[in-house]
């Protein structure tokens, strides 16, 4: 298990990021190399992501659902669940995300199987944290 915090602003008002982490349509393409397959539902969605590490690129395939939200402390927690595409591993995380004016937290609580963990923790963290990273920035642009 892999936790990670990561604080960040988007210097968009507590309502603006609230929809847009509500809307996995926009949601989900700010992770690097992710994109929405098919709507499930209002709260779920099946995705794709392909994540670089180190010299290895994969294809993980699952869901991506908002589980909880309380739309008046501008908390939510999504659950990830996929599969490595062709592989026998599977990346799943818990993400929580707390607004405030302007920004936020996220804590992410991830397991990693296969290849990926195979690369050893250092890596996960590196490859995770830059993904978070860069998905706060890409959350502040849609």
């Amino acid at each position: 298990m892999v936790e990670l915090d990561h604080s960040f602003s988007t210097g968009k008002p507590t309502d603006y990021n609230w929809d847009a982490i509500l809307d996995l349509d926009r949601l989900i393409p700010c992770v690097q190399g992710g994109k929405v397959v098919e709507r499930t539902s209002p709260t779920a969605a099946k995705a794709e992501i392909k994540v670089k590490m180190g010299a290895m690129s994969m294809t993980f395939a699952g869901t991506v659902e908002v589980v909880e939200q309380d739309d008046e402390g501008h908390r939510a927690l999504l659950k990830v669940k996929s599969r490595e595409v062709g592989g026998q591993g599977h990346a799943n995380a818990d993400v929580a995300i707390d607004l405030n004016d302007g920004g936020g937290t996220i804590h992410t609580a991830a397991q990693i199987t296969g290849k990926a963990a195979s690369m050893g923790e250092g890596v996960v963290v590196s490859v995770l944290d830059g993904l978070i990273k860069d998905f706060t920035q890409r959350l502040g642009q849609i």
